[in-house]
C-alpha cells in the first residue's frame, strides 16, 4: 500500500483547461481522509499552487519550480535551491537578443518575464497569479528558483538545451516541462530529489511513494518513486526514457483520480 502520492499538475492532474475537476477533488479528499499523504509536484510557482491546494481543500506538501522549492502543508518553506546568480545573468544575456523566445523567472513570490504573454493567463485563471515584466538589461539574478524559456518551436529550444548543457554542465539542472518550455534550475534540483525530502519528513521511504507525470521534468520523480506512472498524453521523449513504466489514461479523462480510486482508495461503506 502506497502511503504518499505525488502528482504533476498540467497535463497530469489538471484538466486540459488547467483546472481541478470535481471528481479529482473528491478522490484527493478521500485520500486524505484515509491517511494517505498527497504532494503537488509541479514546475509552477508556489503562490500559484497554494491557490490550487486551497481549491482541493486538503493539507498537502508542495514541490514547486521542479523541486527548487518545497513548502509543507502549513505553507512553510522547508527546502530551497536557487540558480547561481552568475548563470542567471549569463542565460538572460545569451537569449535576450532572440525576439522569438520569452524569458521567465520565478523569484520569491514573483513571476517575472521579458515580455508579456496574454496566452499564459489561461494557465492561471483560477489562482489569479499574475506576471510582471522585467528589464532584460538590468535583470534580477538573486533568489531565482528557476529560469525558463518559451517558444512554440521545440527544435529551436533544443539548440538552447544543448548550448546550456555544453556551457554549464553539472552547474545546472535542465528539462522540458512541455516541448515548448525549456526550464533551468540549480544543480541537483529535480522533483525526484524533492520527493525524497518530502518522504523523509513523513518518515517514509521512496518505495512508499506513487507518482504521476507527463513531462521530462517529471522523469526523476517517476524513477525515484516506488511506482511511477506516465500519462498517455506524455511527451514521446518521456515514454522513450521511461519505456518500462506503465502508461495510464489522459488528463482529459481524470486518469490520475480514476487510478487512485481503483488502486488506493478503500471501498466506501
Amino acid at each position: 500500500m502506497y502511503k504518499l502520492v505525488a502528482s504533476d499538475l498540467d497535463g497530469t492532474l489538471l484538466t486540459p483547461e488547467h483546472r481541478i475537476a470535481p471528481y479529482t477533488k473528491q478522490v484527493l479528499q478521500q485520500l486524505h481522509q484515509q491517511g494517505i499523504h498527497f504532494v503537488f509536484a509541479t514546475g509552477r510557482h508556489h503562490v500559484d499552487v497554494a491557490s490550487i491546494r486551497e481549491t482541493v481543500g486538503i493539507p498537502a506538501y508542495m514541490i514547486t519550480s521542479n523541486g527548487a522549492r518545497v513548502h509543507d502543508s502549513n505553507d512553510q518553506l522547508v527546502y530551497q535551491h536557487n540558480v547561481d546568480p552568475a548563470i542567471v545573468a549569463n542565460l538572460i544575456n545569451e537569449v535576450k537578443h532572440d525576439p522569438t523566445v520569452t524569458i521567465h523567472l520565478y523569484r520569491d513570490n514573483d513571476w517575472l518575464l521579458s515580455k508579456m504573454d496574454e496566452e499564459l493567463a489561461r494557465y492561471h485563471q483560477d489562482s489569479g497569479f499574475n506576471a510582471k515584466e522585467f528589464d532584460v538589461e538590468n535583470p534580477p539574478v538573486d533568489n531565482i528558483a528557476k529560469i525558463f524559456f518559451i517558444r512554440h518551436d521545440h527544435d529551436h529550444l533544443l539548440k538552447y538545451e544543448h548550448q546550456f548543457l555544453s556551457q554549464y554542465g553539472d552547474s545546472i539542472s535542465i528539462a522540458f516541462s512541455t516541448p515548448f518550455c525549456l526550464e533551468v534550475m540549480g544543480n541537483g534540483v529535480s522533483k525526484g530529489a524533492a520527493l525524497e525530502e518530502v518522504a523523509r519528513r513523513h518518515q517514509l521511504n521512496l518505495a512508499d511513494c506513487i507518482a504521476f507525470g507527463d513531462g521530462m521534468n517529471d522523469v526523476e520523480m517517476l524513477r525515484a518513486a516506488g511506482r511511477g506512472l506516465v500519462m498517455a498524453t506524455a511527451q514521446a521523449r518521456v515514454k522513450a526514457t521511461l519505456s518500462d513504466n506503465a502508461i495510464i489514461g489522459s488528463h482529459a479523462d481524470e486518469a490520475v483520480a480514476r487510478y487512485l480510486n481503483a488502486h488506493l482508495l478503500a471501498p466506501q461503506s
